[in-house]
């Protein structure tokens, strides 16, 4: 079991450890020396037991209220999480409908009748061009 010292307040202590939870030790140190800190700069120098105790209710009343939005949180979460679940069991929209007008066959013809009639008025009109042009470039 490794010893780890560790500097809260300004003070050093040994603390002893499991293997290879040094790394959360000094985390939890840094926290508690931030707390502590803090207040040796605003009262001044304070008895050892004392430092530790003010420090540990600052960081336990900052955890609950972390526990407190974590709370907050996980219910938000939990209500979003079952409009989800509510809006997927609902059944799927019906597709919608769209009619599309249907071209009466009459109209069809009359359309096809006069393009027939435009064609043969383009080729007429294409005919005596062709037989004005000719006479003029005989003489």
């Amino acid at each position: 079991m490794p010893n780890v010292e560790i500097e809260i307040g300004g003070r050093v202590f040994e603390v002893a450890c499991q293997e290879g939870e040094e790394h959360y030790l000094h985390s939890a140190a840094q926290m508690l020396d931030t707390e502590a800190r803090t207040l040796v700069d605003q009262i001044g120098r304070l008895p050892e037991a004392r430092m530790l105790l003010m420090a540990g209710l600052m960081l336990a009343d900052k955890t609950a209220g972390v526990e407190d939005r974590l709370r907050e949180a996980e219910e938000k979460l939990a209500a979003q999480e079952a409009r989800i679940a509510e809006l997927e069991a609902q059944p799927a929209a019906a597709p919608e409908r769209i009619e599309v007008p249907v071209i009466p066959e009459t109209v069809t013809e009359a359309l096809s009748e006069l393009a027939a009639r435009a064609e043969a008025l383009a080729q007429s009109a294409e005919e005596r061009a062709e037989a004005a042009a000719e006479p003029s470039s005989a003489s």
